[in-house]
């Protein structure tokens, strides 16, 4: 089992930066694939990107596609996800996932671990 802990979300202009990591404990980091998802004020669980365990593939949403980068550093347990252009629809809950499938999935159903999220917010 592994353990999820994000961090580095807050208040940002339309139009800046963010940079939210996604820290595992317990079992090893490598084998899992990850991903962020988010969840705005009365919306459903979104997928926003997703990194295989090794980094060498991803994927994205068409909303951030060319505007956030995932990555990962496994020898620091350790997710990332660098948010450029923000917008004020990007407002919402960041939460990181894994799971030992090494299929780049995009439904949250398909994730075993989650971690507690963290709130980033874009005025206008």
């Amino acid at each position: 089992q592994v353990q999820l802990v994000e961090s580095g979300g807050g208040l940002v202009q339309a139009g800046g930066s963010l940079r939210l990591s996604c820290a595992a404990s317990g079992r090893s980091f490598s084998p899992y694939t990850m991903a962020w998802f988010r969840q705005g004020p009365g919306k459903e669980r979104q997928f926003v990107a997703v990194i295989s365990w090794s980094g060498g593939s991803t994927s994205y949403a068409d909303s951030v596609k060319g505007r956030f980068t995932i990555s990962r550093d496994n020898a620091k347990n350790t997710m990332y996800l660098q948010m450029n252009s923000l917008k004020p629809e990007d407002t919402a809950v960041y939460y990181c996932a894994a799971d030992t499938s090494p299929v780049l999935r995009r439904l949250s159903s398909q994730y075993s671990y989650w971690g507690q999220g963290t709130q980033v917010t874009v005025s206008s």
